[in-house]
């Protein structure tokens, strides 16, 4: 045991020894020129090293250097520049005098993708044939390091004439074999316009033909969303797919996409170019699709269906940024998505076999198809949205079969005072996108069909009939009967908020009823008069014969909040008394003789 314990020993101290005489032997500032010369050799870069460079023998024998950078040939910025950089080397190479690096480490590195530092060709440089631009080197960059670490850095990222995007915190740890397999671990964070977004990303990566194309795998991507104009408990979720990259056309590619968004559950495919105007197609079915919790509009529910309003209060430290259409990132974007979705979740309605096909070109957006099934019915909203001028601008196509009334006014905000269900073809516009400028900005028309409707609160028919039985003891009615408006159809107008209809017909079992008046959803007032024709009547036969045939005025008028309501049933039945009795007296002056008096008494009778 003393014999390996000693053997152990020895090596050691042969082991330090030699360690301590190659750090003494060889001075690591004689590989700046190699480094310098290999790397410019390699892929054209330019490196620069500044101060002088050292040995660190703890956990790994590495050189330290300070302040570097490395720059694309003709950029007018480096690509990289950090504060320190980490060579962990090889150690059988060195004792023959060869560098062997098989790790780098920046630390508080600024990385660029931009324009500036992007390789540029010399204006004389030759065409290559079938090329408008410049030919690369014919090798290209190579990355041959087995081992990449970027830590506690700062990537700078922007495409030609687009806006520049800072990625912070930005952890990179790369490691490939000989044949560029490369295993590839990520994280970074990003603030704009009052928006924070961290994300974190597993995977793989084939560099075998890099620069030329890029292949791999996300194995997962975990990511969160916070902040202005998102929802209260932000947005976070999952993402694994497989993609490539070509760099001659910078076209991308995603397939077995499987992505998650707070409750939502998403797969499918995307794919489109970075080259201005940006391409982005996507191919989406989701099982389960909650809009509500991924957009920050949408109504909150509350405990017994209480309705509590959002109070959005400013940043102390900033004033809200103020947004408008330039800033929409659909203006550099042609769009192509194709979305189905299993169940769907918009304002509260539950939407099954949900579909949208739509498009978007630099800012003008078409909606090919926008469909699904509500309850025991269906809907199409085709149309577009412009968001190409400072108002947006929107043009939309409703068709609505048999949809149930009373979910549609609670997903609108409106009061839930109708039940039924309707159908609809229509055509409206107007200023804004957003539930407040529907009520107050868009204009059209519509042609509406309702069936099995009846107020929440108040029966129509019951109302005249007890009115007209406290206006007469000759009359009477069962009311048990009364089953609502069976039918109602007629042409509604929107005009700024104000809903018009001038000629609603409906009818029941034991009704018909006209209507007309206008809503004003803005102002939430209403002056509608109902024209109420009811049978059923029991008494007096020429009471019945009238009240069977003549429409009783019912209006209703004022707040939502404090509906108030007019029915003369009175003056209706003393204006018949009165028709009656010139009528009889009519008649009576017939079968006198003609003298003065009979006209005077016939002007009297006159209206």
């Amino acid at each position: 045991m003393k014999r390996v314990i000693t053997t152990l020993a020895i090596l050691l101290v042969v082991i330090v020894a030699g360690m301590t005489a190659l750090v003494l032997l060889v001075n690591p500032n004689d590989f700046r020129s190699y480094m310098v010369k290999q790397v410019e050799q390699r892929s054209g870069y330019r490196l620069e090293v500044g101060g002088d460079l050292r040995w660190h023998v703890w956990p790994k024998l590495s050189i330290l250097a300070g302040r570097m950078s490395l720059t694309a040939p003709g950029a007018s910025q480096p690509l990289v520049t950090a504060e320190n950089m980490r060579l962990d080397v090889n150690l059988w190479p060195l004792l023959s005098h060869q560098l062997s690096v098989s790790q780098v480490m920046l630390s508080n590195a600024v990385v660029r993708a931009t324009p500036e530092s992007a390789a540029q060709q010399p204006h004389n440089a030759p065409v290559a044939p079938g090329r408008s631009e410049a030919s690369a080197p014919a090798g290209g960059w190579s990355f041959d390091i087995s081992q990449l670490r970027v830590a506690d850095s700062l990537l700078i990222w922007r495409q030609p004439g687009g806006d520049e995007y800072n990625f912070r915190d930005f952890n990179l740890n790369l490691n490939q074999d000989a044949r560029h397999q490369a295993t590839i671990a990520l994280s970074t964070s990003l603030t704009r316009n009052q928006r924070n977004a961290t994300l974190s990303l597993k995977g793989q990566l084939d560099a075998a033909q890099y620069p030329h194309r890029l292949s791999g795998k996300i194995d997962e991507l975990n990511y969160a969303l916070s902040g202005a104009n998102i929802p209260p408990q932000g947005v976070k979720g999952t993402l694994s797919a497989q993609g490539s990259w070509r760099a001659e056309t910078q076209q991308f590619a995603l397939t077995q996409m499987q992505l998650s968004a707070n409750d939502s559950a998403l797969s499918g495919s995307a794919s489109g170019t970075l080259t201005a105007p940006q391409q982005l197609a996507l191919q989406l079915h989701a099982t389960q699709l909650n809009l509500d919790n991924l957009m920050s509009g949408a109504p909150q529910s509350s405990e017994r269906g209480a309705q509590h309003a959002t109070v959005a209060r400013a940043p102390v430290i900033a004033a809200p940024r103020v947004q408008n259409n330039s800033d929409s990132p659909l203006n550099d974007v042609n769009l192509a998505l194709d979305l189905k979705a299993d169940s769907a979740v918009w304002r509260g309605l539950t939407l099954q076999s949900f579909a949208l096909d739509a498009t978007n070109q630099q800012g003008l957006m078409t909606l090919r198809v926008l469909s699904g099934k509500l309850g025991d019915g269906d809907f199409s909203v085709p149309g577009t949205v412009d968001i190409r001028q400072p108002e947006t601008r929107v043009a939309l196509q409703p068709v609505l079969h048999n949809v149930a009334i009373q979910p549609l006014l609670a997903a609108f905000a409106l009061p839930q005072t109708l039940q039924g269900n309707v159908s609809l073809n229509g055509d409206l516009g107007g200023e804004g996108l957003t539930l407040e400028a529907a009520k107050q900005q868009w204009r059209g028309e519509a042609q509406l069909r309702a069936s099995d409707v009846k107020l929440a609160q108040i029966n129509l028919q019951q109302m005249v009939r007890r009115a007209v039985e406290r206006a007469s003891d000759k009359v009477s009615s069962d009311e048990g009967a009364d089953q609502g408006i069976r039918q109602l159809e007629g042409d509604v107008t929107l005009d700024n908020g104000v809903l018009r209809f001038d000629r609603l017909q409906g009818e029941g079992d034991r009704l018909r009823l006209q209507a007309a008046g206008a809503v004003n959803m803005a102002q939430q007032q209403l002056d509608v008069t109902f024209g109420l024709t009811l049978s059923g009547w029991k008494g007096d036969e020429r009471l019945t014969a009238l009240l069977s045939q003549q429409p009783i005025p019912l209006r209703m008028y004022g707040s939502w909040n404090n509906v108030q309501y007019s029915l003369p049933v009175d003056q209706v039945l003393r204006q018949q008394l009165q028709s009656e009795a010139k009528s009889r007296l009519n008649e009576w002056l017939d079968r006198q003789p003609k003298n003065s008096d009979k006209e005077n008494l016939r002007k009297l009778l006159r209206p």
